[in-house]
């Protein structure tokens, strides 16, 4: 199965580099001095003391030869269409596209590239982060989890199959909304809060006025989730996630770290998402829009600095 990774990153050299032990690989992103590192030192991945390395050709977009079997995204949802629009020779009549990137609604832009029947949404608990250009710390174990948009299981077992060969423990999900607004309850929530706040994410369930707005914000993402067929309890909800802070209290996010950096966030495909999903319905989640609104704020802020 020859596989591009969309998106070198930190996580998309952890999938990408370990991939390719047992299938073709190749990298793909915008930025040209960067692909030439990559190409001249390899992908190195260290994890517990220990450095691997490997050889996974990278190219700028559209330098690659397709087409491919799969496409695993892992660009920043926003540049997500200029993304497979610069790449459009590696779509093939038969070409799986696997977004998984943060956020939701990811599908709504890959229906404009593929059909429904090839789109895979995931979420994945691996962690990683970026040492240099092509050097990277594989900083967390978890769980990979993959669906698909109309329940094609056989396509998901055989992605699952090739993740677990490379050491990504991998699972079919039979509903896999459920999981990726399983994944937004907290993304849209506490992350996003401190991220706003400029905080770890253990300030936000040690201050009382932080938990009463995260508590809103869980409560409009189980009304939004509920709207798209997914049910949630919020106050099973609302516990998950006070537990989840309180065990790991020193977390930064990542859309922290891009409003401290004056980068553009991922907020529209976060809280926008449950924004949208709620107006689809003709519902209002006012806690979640005012926080969207805050994010674009000190987006515009750090722009005019």
């Amino acid at each position: 199965m020859k596989t591009a990774v969309i998106g070198p990153g930190s996580m998309g050299l952890l999938f990408g580099g370990k991939l390719s032990r047992n299938t073709e690989v190749i990298l793909i992103g915008n930025n040209a001095e960067h692909i030439r590192e990559i190409n001249r030192n390899q992908v190195t991945i260290k994890r517990d003391g220990q450095d691997e390395t490997y050889k996974v050709p990278a190219f700028t977009n559209g330098a690659a030869d397709g087409p491919v079997d799969l496409i695993i995204l892992f660009t920043k949802a926003y540049v997500t269409r200029q993304a497979l629009e610069a790449n459009a020779q590696l779509i093939g009549p038969d070409t799986l596209i696997l977004t998984l990137q943060n956020g939701a609604g990811h599908e709504e832009i890959l229906q404009e590239f593929v059909s429904r029947d090839r789109i895979l949404l995931g979420t994945t608990n691996q962690g990683s982060y970026r040492e240099s250009v092509s050097v990277i710390v594989h900083s967390g174990l978890g769980e990979t989890t993959i669906g698909s948009l109309t329940g094609n299981k056989s396509r998901c077992e055989a992605i699952c199959s090739l993740f677990s060969a490379a050491g990504f423990p991998c699972s079919v999900s039979q509903d896999i909304r459920f999981t990726v607004w399983n994944k937004l309850m907290i993304n849209a929530s506490s992350s996003i809060l401190s991220g706003v706040l400029g905080t770890n994410q253990g300030y936000v369930v040690s201050d009382p006025s932080s938990w009463e707005i995260c508590q809103d914000l869980i409560r409009e993402i189980c009304r939004a989730a509920a709207l798209a067929g997914c049910r949630f309890d919020e106050e099973e909800q609302i516990e998950r996630i006070r537990k989840h802070l309180e065990n790991a209290p020193g977390g930064y996010t990542s859309l922290y770290a891009d409003l401290k950096n004056g980068r553009k966030t991922e907020v529209d495909f976060i809280s926008g998402h449950v924004v949208r999903t709620a107006e689809k319905h003709g519902q209002s989640v006012p806690v979640q829009k005012c926080i969207v609104r805050m994010v674009h704020a000190l987006e515009h802020k750090s722009a005019l600095c």
